[in-house]
């Protein structure tokens, strides 16, 4: 069955205002901008990261303690790449985008890369996360480099 023309221009419009999500956080994320940052979640939102750096956290006040817990540790400059979005309904969808991290920790240059599998929801008009799974490929000091990080989980697999 095909498609109306005002069923597509809802979706294209549904799935540019979700692109936007990780594109305003990743920006927030830049400007130190906590409050900005999670006011893009739903008021029952939150994060995982799958290394444990960060614990899971649900909902907005704890959102924003752990944001300003995470950014002070970190300063983190994330790179957000190739989002794809899946539309599960007019209010409900889900996606993946890819990021490149690079940060201070410790006094040191750090370099990451992994995922974000994301789940979103319309709330009065407007998308925003549901839940946001981190997985990150690597993150490691600048120096050190993540060849062998890489090569050591590919061997645990085999």
């Amino acid at each position: 069955m095909t498609k109306s023309t005002d069923v597509l221009v809802r979706e294209m419009l549904d799935r540019e205002a979700i692109r936007e999500l990780p594109i305003l956080y990743c920006h927030y994320v830049w400007q130190n901008d906590v409050q900005a940052m999670v006011d893009l979640f739903t008021e029952d939102g939150s994060i995982s990261v799958d290394d444990g750096t960060i614990p899971a956290t649900k909902g907005r006040e704890n959102l924003i303690k752990m944001y300003h817990q995470a950014l002070g540790d970190l300063a983190p400059r994330p790179f957000i790449h190739n989002h794809v979005v899946n539309l599960e309904g007019s209010d409900k969808a889900s996606g993946t985008c890819y990021v490149e991290i690079r940060g201070i920790s410790d006094g040191k240059s750090i370099i990451g890369a992994g995922y974000y599998d994301d789940q979103y929801r319309k709330v009065e008009g407007t998308w925003k996360f549901l839940s946001r799974d981190v997985k990150m490929y690597y993150m490691v000091p600048l120096e050190t480099g993540w060849a062998e990080k890489v090569l050591a989980r590919a061997q645990s697999q085999s």
